[in-house]
């Protein structure tokens, strides 16, 4: 394509996004929204689409600063849909994990706590910075820290394969790849305020530090004790890691060891090869294992972590089988299938992974024409999965949701090592055909996989899941029921505990919380409240029953009223033991009495 052809294109596909960020902007969400994919404006995904087409071709086919302009193009694609629930004005993301966060932060804020007595301060403390700094309430700040955690998976992953071949092709297929976000599943790992999750997105920093130590040698005089740039680098990175999350911080302790690993016995099988000129990463693998071991051993939280992941191995019935039959036998229920959401959430990562399996393999069999020097990377990374899978068989069996916190540290491994499978697989393939012939299929292929990937990047219905918007009215019904109930009355909801909304509005270090002992709160007794039986739906006690438009959805027409009925959630209104103390068109308190 000619330059000035190739220049209106970049303009056009960066007007796209801009115009669609607008409209996405001027339509911000009015009401609780179950899906962000529905609520937002047909329009903007429009624009989002042919900003990412245009960015999906050009990434193939450019090279130089034209590709630059490509990637960065993906990555604002990605990154504003990443950024959708501060653009279209949500008051909070998240449930679960993320209220407990807002409530740490909100206790940073006020003077309650400090950094320094938090397992992993990071991402609490950005929020606080920038809730200072930017006059915005801590929820926003808190969602402006995810997009800014997020960047840095956008932007390393290419230059990551960039460091370790130097192909091209290689690079522009890393980034559309980056652009599936292959680390979330929705399980484990979620797009929002979860720091594990938070922490998986500079993972390719750190890793991106490790090539350059081990790729280049510094042009500077060392440091005191003979510490090379690079090799601090290495530290700087793994340790701001460890702020953020200390699981990920362990799996790149394996990672640098298992390197380790394979260049002691290097020396010892090999008498030319590339990973003999290396140096050797020993010291930081005793270096990073120290800081980790310093940090965590005196925190209450990771003896916990490690006493629960023991007894889970011990238990029956305890790890992901019993999860993953549980869920089935519901999703048979509602009409679904565990194959179906297989294929809904996982089939994108699914086939990366068998491409790169398949490429890993072909390597060791020396079937690829790439260099010595970047088959050497790839024998790093694929022998470093084998302790890597073994965690996460540990984790399934004694703790499901950190097996699957696993797959999200391996599948950005496998992020990496698709750009380089990929480039060998399209660069294959266009010999039979013409290079032309191979990038259209290469194209067409990762944009399906493309469009799979981002519309499971939040939870939505289409995963069997309402999405987590947490509206005005939410927290402000909460927070009356909080600050104005009756003391010692608990607070009950359908479904979940909602412990979590004490977290959020009061923090964890205050004393008048449910968390300071004020007050108990737990999930009403479904099968009593469906019979009708509302005054002893809470251990026959004086309750505080609160009923929001998440609720509904969710027990209505997601979980098709497999728990909660549409009958049993309107009888409440007419029982006479039940009186309704706050209704704001988002959610409905009910005082309900106990049998006298």
């Amino acid at each position: 394509m000619r330059r000035p052809a190739l220049d209106a294109t970049f303009a056009v596909g960066y007007l796209a996004v801009a115009l669609a960020l607008f409209l996405a902007r001027a339509n911000p969400a009015s009401a609780y929204e179950s899906s962000v994919y529905a609520g937002t404006p047909t329009v903007v995904w429009l624009g989002f689409a042919f900003g990412l087409a245009i960015a999906v071709g050009t990434a193939l086919t450019c090279r130089g600063r034209d590709q630059a302009l490509s990637i960065g193009l993906g990555g604002l694609v990605v990154t504003s849909i990443v950024s959708l629930p501060i653009i279209r004005n949500y008051r909070f993301s998240g449930m679960g994990d993320a209220m407990t966060h807002l409530g740490w932060t909100r206790d940073l804020v006020d003077g309650e706590l400090a950094p320094h007595e938090l397992f992993y301060p990071a991402v609490h403390s950005f929020g606080g910075v920038f809730h200072f700094l930017g006059g915005v309430p801590v929820e926003r700040a808190l969602l402006f820290t995810m997009v800014v955690l997020f960047v840095p998976f956008l932007i390393f992953v290419p230059l990551v394969v960039r460091n370790i071949s130097g192909n091209a092709l290689a690079v522009g297929l890393a980034a559309i790849v980056s652009w599936m976000v292959l680390p979330i599943n929705n399980i484990a790992t979620h797009m929002g305020i979860h720091t594990n999750s938070n922490a998986l997105f500079l993972v390719p920093v750190v890793i991106f530090a490790f090539v350059a130590y081990l790729r280049r040698r510094a042009t500077v005089e060392r440091l005191p004790l003979g510490i090379s740039p690079f090799s601090l680098l290495v530290y700087l990175t793994g340790f701001a890691l460890l702020l953020v999350h200390p699981q990920q911080m362990v799996n790149v302790v394996i990672l640098f060891g298992a390197i380790g690993v394979v260049q002691f016995l290097a020396q010892y099988r090999l008498e030319d090869h590339p990973i003999l000129e290396h140096p050797t990463t020993y010291v930081q693998t005793v270096v990073l294992g120290t800081i980790f071991t310093v940090w965590a051993a005196t925190n209450d939280r990771f003896r916990s972590a490690v006493v629960g992941l023991v007894e889970g191995l011990l238990a029956e019935d305890i790890g992901a089988a019993a999860e993953v039959d549980e869920r089935e036998a519901s999703l048979t229920e509602i009409g679904g299938s565990l194959g179906e959401l297989f294929v809904t959430m996982f089939v994108d990562a699914a086939v990366i992974a068998v491409v790169v399996g398949l490429f890993i393999l072909v390597t060791w069999l020396g079937w690829t024409t790439m260099s010595r020097e970047a088959a050497s990377f790839v024998t790093y990374f694929g022998l470093a999965l084998v302790p890597l899978t073994v965690l996460f068989a540990l984790y399934f069996v004694g703790t499901p949701t950190m097996a699957f916190r696993q797959v999200g540290f391996i599948f950005v491994l496998v992020t990496i090592l698709a750009g380089l499978a990929l480039a060998h697989l399209f660069g294959g393939l266009a010999r039979y055909l013409t290079v032309p012939g191979a990038n259209t299929i290469a194209s067409l292929t990762l944009g399906v996989l493309l469009v799979l990937g981002l519309m499971t990047l939040f939870i939505s219905p289409v995963m069997y899941d309402p999405g987590q918007h947490v509206t005005n009215e939410k927290m402000s019904g909460y927070q009356s029921t909080l600050h104005h109930g009756v003391e010692d009355q608990p607070i009950t909801a359908l479904g979940y505990d909602p412990f979590r909304y004490d977290h959020a509005i009061n923090g964890l270090e205050g004393e008048e919380s449910l968390t300071g002992g004020t007050a108990a709160s737990g999930e009403v007794d479904h099968e009593a409240f469906e019979d009708g039986n509302y005054s002893g739906a809470y251990f026959d006690m004086d309750y505080y029953l609160v009923v929001t438009a998440y609720d509904v959805n969710r027990e209505i027409d997601v979980y098709q009223e497999l728990y909660y009925s549409e009958a049993g959630l309107a009888g409440v209104e007419r029982d006479p033991a039940a009186d309704k103390v706050i209704s704001n068109g988002e959610v409905d308190v009910y005082a309900v009495r106990a049998d006298d």
